[in-house]
């Protein structure tokens, strides 16, 4: 027992020291968490006061007309779903007066494509492309889980976004 909460306050203590406390923010900003390096946060805190807004699951918009409807020709490779749907996001974040800075926390559903696998570097380089570059250096937190099948049997990818209004 004495052995278990001495490793419980090593862990706390290492944590309160590490470079995965916050990055240095104002008290009454939003807080993102974790070490600088990685490419998302792992975690996210929204002072009180602050209005949200939650997408539902969004879906990649259709590349090649002429492909079959339920195809993944039709939507393109993971990387090519996945910043489709980044993009409907910039411009339905634009018309509520929002932008991909101010997204703080982000579900992905990734499906297998037709050999089993999930490209789960398509996302990552779709992803890179939209958060912690020069123009948005903001790095949600995320999520990635991979799904046995969404609706149309040619997405690859659906996700939500979870947005903080600016003060």
């Amino acid at each position: 027992m004495l052995h278990r909460l001495v490793a419980l306050l090593a862990v706390i203590l290492c944590l309160a020291v590490s470079p995965c406390s916050t990055y240095a923010q104002p008290a009454d900003s939003v807080q993102f968490f974790g070490n600088p390096d990685w490419s998302i946060s792992s975690a996210v805190k929204v002072p009180p006061g602050r209005a949200l807004y939650w997408t539902s699951g969004t879906v990649p918009p259709v590349v090649d007309e002429d492909a079959p409807a339920d195809s993944p020709a039709r939507f393109g490779d993971m990387e090519t779903q996945a910043a489709g749907i980044l993009e409907r996001f910039e411009t339905q974040f634009a018309e509520e007066g929002l932008s991909l800075s101010d997204v703080v926390y982000l579900r992905v559903y990734l499906v297998p494509s037709e050999d089993g696998t999930i490209d789960f570097q398509g996302w990552f380089d779709a992803y890179a492309q939209f958060f912690g570059t020069a123009e948005n250096p903001t790095k949600p937190a995320r999520s990635t889980v991979g799904v046995a099948q969404l609706v149309n049997p040619g997405w690859r990818v659906e996700i939500e976004a979870f947005a903080a209004y600016p003060e």
